[in-house]
């Protein structure tokens, strides 16, 4: 400290400390050595117990105060999240006694005379400050805000207003100190990037060896996982010869294998760190920016529902640091093929690791009184808040790149061949690399791309490559015939939600689409990537290994195997769904795989195909996730079609679509009707698909006029048919059908009922589909009698069942049922009037028409709870566009627009006419969305065949060179 620092009075710091995990307290008694220690006081806010920050720190300017204001995330354990019970216990701690912690906390902070609050990253903290009249600053990598967004999808839409207070608290933040491996973080206003904070080493490596009495040439495992797990049990087997586990957090009564060794739960971790030859644990800002510091491998296993994490992994492994271990291999013990591959890593880390001497000199000079000068961002502040919440659904992570695994998906033994390519001839039945042996790519570019992208994979033997790419490389035997289907998504047109009540719903296929590639192997000879091969012991067994193509982008691991016979009881017969359902739960990062895998158990169950080959499945998808245009159903209808194709089953693209639908009620546990699938499988290019979801008739295809043209433009927020909204809207509008049929059996055995009226009342007490109830015989007997919400248990105490096998009802839940049970019967109605108004002499009238029936759409969803604020924005925006007055000979307009799919988030649905104009005027809502909430919303335009019309190619390496032509 200097002579002029020393004569100055101290600063007094107010931090405060999330009480989410250890990692927090660890990093921010860093930056609070670095203000001690130039003679300033700091009072730490904290839940976290007093230890972590005095063995640390011996001075008697820091001040400890054990609060909890926030909860950050509950851990069922430790590698899941319960986002439900985040949400609750946050509104438990911080949002029901906000005025009380406000008031206090104003209170104590004049009493300490703060000259600045540090928030890492507690945000009641920031406005606490401001209604103290003190200035405030975060320090942090991630918010509250980002990683509650995604939350609100699984808790419900009500919890979306704590998302919105918490930007609020932040806004009220001078500045962010952002730590890197940082997440979006939209609430702040002004950023200050800086290096990594890292605690320093105390001991040298020989040292921490030393003490324990380790030699040398034992290679050193620490084992971090913020403690041991309840129900991991360690076995010596785990660990090859010549290695040792230090194993931090584990209890005095833990019974601890002889080659691991548990660490006293004060232990300074950095020291060990710096002295193991490797790290096995889950990713957190701690973990990794200690294992970068000192250029220490780091195996990691993903955690479910933590959005910090892909953007750390991101980091790790940028920087050559990281191996992903899949989960079910580290409860299984299958630990050695991921140290041998840790071992060969040489992390590069050069960046600083003085962040937390930087952080400790930028708070200093705010708390002095330095003024920053502030972006001028017209976005800052209050009408931010909002569109926080779009920007935490859609998970922006930076693309980066992945140099970390070049020979880790190589197959165990040989390298895969690399064909011979002749890049100067093609033909229709020669593609770069291979020969159609069946089938026809119809010109289509995304099939030939994906086609090109099969001949790399090919021939990759070199690094630098994505890992999902290089397990894709060793997936196929390239010698062998491959079958590939093709799916397109679809774009919800009109009666979206309505299907389960079985609506008319017309429909059009997008361009984009998922690509399935599928080949049997004799399991003798199939091949298994070198960590699916420590597993697989028995090469008898049929074995399943899939690849999926944007796992980064999903923060889904990128490959999963499995034994088939893990889908046979012993009985020989297949496992139920529900046993299924829980096989695919048990880890989150790899429940993708349901939607590909759970195709061959209702293959099983529903057609008795017997699988005795193994199988090989790439799937690389074109359609956007979360975006409402079935993602979903075109990878389920793809990989079912190749899989059917390769195994030579003749099944119907109408059969396809009711079995995939299977696939995603039952495996995956998703509750949507059957549309989406329908669509995917049997939809023409630039028709829209008339369908009757009673259970799936299709009416025919309607041909798109010639002036009209629809758009899907994105709101960048995430949706999910699995999130508890349209849950529970499902279930209101069953319970509402349940009601109906009990009013009218009560009126018919009353006898009151007028005899011209009898056999209606009848037919309403049997009635199937809510959709088969007019909207005037809704209106006339049943609406007054509809309560507008009821209880799970008021219900079930009351009516018993509500007949709908792929929902369950909540006992303590409260559902809507009148908006829930009306919105079906009047769409199906809205859907029946847009589809003859598509087939009218076409007019001005006629367009106007067909989109006010859509906007009347999109108000009945918002009625449901299905709506959202960028979805709004959205229409709101087009109805703008559509009242814009032009010359009289321009006929560009937009007409009108509606919220897709599901609903909470997704995709709007335009209409208007096919016109230069009318594209203009879609760019001019794409530049006003971003404007607004700082996302550039993707526009889905154009169409493609479905499954059933474009069939399968089935492929094979070329051993000559294609034909000249």
């Amino acid at each position: 400290m200097s002579e002029s620092e020393s004569s100055r009075p101290p600063l007094v710091f107010a931090y405060y400390v999330t009480g989410h995990g250890f990692g927090h307290a660890t990093r921010v008694v860093e930056v609070v050595r670095h203000l001690i220690s130039s003679g300033h006081r700091v009072h730490v806010v904290s839940a976290a117990p007093e230890f972590v920050f005095t063995t640390e720190i011996h001075s008697p300017n820091l001040f400890i105060r054990n609060v909890l204001l926030d909860i950050g995330s509950v851990q069922s354990d430790a590698l899941t999240v319960d986002r439900r019970a985040s949400l609750e216990k946050y509104c438990e701690i911080a949002v029901e006694p906000r005025d009380s912690i406000l008031a206090t906390e104003v209170e104590w902070l004049k009493s300490i005379k703060a000259n600045l609050v540090v928030s890492d990253v507690v945000p009641i903290a920031c406005r606490a400050a401001a209604n103290a009249g003190i200035r405030s600053v975060c320090v942090t990598n991630f918010s509250w805000d980002f990683i509650y967004a995604e939350y609100v999808m699984a808790a419900g839409h009500h919890h979306q207003s704590i998302v919105w207070q918490i930007a609020e608290d932040y806004s009220h933040c001078e500045f962010l100190i952002r730590l890197p491996g940082h997440c979006p973080m939209p609430a702040f206003h002004d950023v200050i990037d800086i290096p990594l904070v890292v605690r320093p080493l105390h001991k040298s490596r020989r040292e921490v060896r030393r003490e324990l009495g380790v030699p040398d040439n034992v290679k050193l495992l620490i084992f971090n996982f913020g403690g041991q797990p309840a129900g991991w049990k360690l076995k010596e087997e785990y660990l090859p010869a010549g290695w040792l586990c230090l194993v931090c957090g584990a209890s005095a009564k833990q019974e601890l294998p002889p080659n691991f060794i548990g660490l006293p739960k004060d232990v300074y971790t950095p020291d060990v760190i710096a002295a193991s030859d490797c790290m096995l644990g889950k990713i957190g800002y701690g973990t990794v920016s200690e294992a970068l510091a000192c250029k220490l491998p780091f195996i990691f296993v993903r955690r479910d529902y933590f959005n910090e994490e892909p953007f750390l992994r991101k980091m790790l492994e940028y920087y050559q640091g990281g191996v992903e271990m899949i989960r079910r291999d580290l409860l299984a013990g299958c630990w050695a093929p991921y140290l041998e591959r840790a071992v060969t890593l040489k992390p590069c880390y050069d960046g600083g690791i003085d962040g937390g001497e930087v952080a400790a000199k930028i708070l200093q000079d705010t708390a002095m009184g330095k003024k920053r000068s502030k972006l001028n961002l017209s976005g800052a502040g209050a009408r931010r808040l909002r569109d926080a919440i779009i920007l935490g659904f859609q998970l922006q992570r930076a693309p980066g790149r992945d140099l970390s695994v070049p020979e880790w998906y190589q197959v165990a033994g040989d390298e895969a061949g690399t064909p011979p390519v002749d890049q100067t001839q093609k033909s229709s039945m020669f593609v770069e690399g291979f020969e159609i042996l069946h089938g026809d790519h119809h010109g289509l570019i995304d099939t030939t791309s994906f086609l090109d992208s099969l001949a790399t994979l090919a021939k990759i033997g070199g690094h630098h490559q994505e890992r999902e790419h290089l397990a894709a490389a060793a997936l196929f035997n390239w010698e062998e015939d491959i079958v590939v289907a093709r799916a397109p998504g679809r774009l919800d047109v009109m009666g979206g939600i309505a299907d389960y009540s079985g609506s008319l719903v017309l429909l059009m296929p997008t361009r984009e689409a998922c690509h399935a590639a599928v080949q049997r192997n004799h399991p003798s000879k199939q091949k298994l990537w070198k960590h699916a091969e420590a597993r697989h012991h028995s090469r008898d067994t049929p074995i399943l290994e899939i690849v999926s193509f944007g796992s980064e982008l999903s923060n889904r691991g990128p490959t999963f195997d499995m034994d088939l016979t893990d889908f046979m009881e012993e009985d020989g017969k297949p496992i139920s769904y529900e046993k299924a359902y829980h096989y695919f739960s048990k880890d989150p990062s790899q429940k993708w795989a349901a939607y590909v895998a759970g195709t061959i158990l209702v293959l099983m169950r529903e057609m008795n195909v017997s699988f005795e080959d193994s199988i090989s499945i790439l799937v690389s998808s074109t359609v956007p996730e979360g975006k409402g245009v079935s993602s979903s159903a075109s990878v389920e209808v793809a990989t079912m079609s190749a899989i059917a194709a390769a195994h030579g089953l003749e099944i119907s693209p109408r059969d396809i679509a009711l079995l995939c639908q299977k696939v995603e009620n039952y495996v995956v546990g998703a509750p949507c009707g059957v549309m989406d699938q329908m669509a995917s499988a049997c939809g023409e290019a630039n028709k829209l698909l008339a369908m009757i979801c009673q259970p799936a008739e299709i009416l025919g295809l309607v041909e798109i006029p010639s002036h009209i043209r629809f758009w899907g433009i994105d709101s960048g927020i995430r949706h999910s048919v699995g999130g508890s909204d349209y849950g529970s809207v499902r279930i209101g509008a069953f319970i509402g059908k349940t009601m109906i049929r009990s009013f009218a059996s009560s009126e018919t055995n009353s006898g009151e009922v007028e005899e011209e009226s009898s056999e209606l009342v009848e037919y309403d007490a049997s009635l199937d589909y809510l959709c088969n109830l007019s909207p005037h015989r809704f209106q006339a007997l049943y609406a007054s009698k509809l309560p507008q919400t009821i209880t799970g248990e008021e219900f079930l105490e009351k009516y018993g069942d509500h007949g709908d096998s792929v929902t369950t009802i909540d006992r303590k839940g409260t559902y809507q049922i009148m908006a829930p049970t009306k919105h079906p019967i009047y769409e199906n109605f809205r859907v029946q009037a847009f589809k003859a108004l598509l087939t009218a002499t076409p007019s001005e009238e006629q367009v106007i028409g067909l989109g006010e029936l859509m906007y009347q759409c999109h108000d009945s969803y918002s009625a449901c709870g299905l709506g959202s604020d960028g979805t709004d924005r959205l229409v709101r925006l087009a109805q703008k566009m559509e009242k814009l007055k032009h010359s009289k000979t321009e006929n560009g307009t937009l007409y009108g627009a509606k919220i897709t799919g599901g609903g909470s988030g997704g995709t709007v649905c335009v209409i208007g006419r096919s016109s230069l104009r009318s594209s203009e005027q879609i760019l001019e809502i794409q530049r006003k969305y971003k404007e607004a909430t700082g996302f550039m919303p993707y526009v889905f335009e154009g169409s493609s065949p479905g499954a059933g019309k474009f069939g399968y190619l089935k492929i094979r390496k070329n051993s000559s060179p294609p034909p000249s032509t």
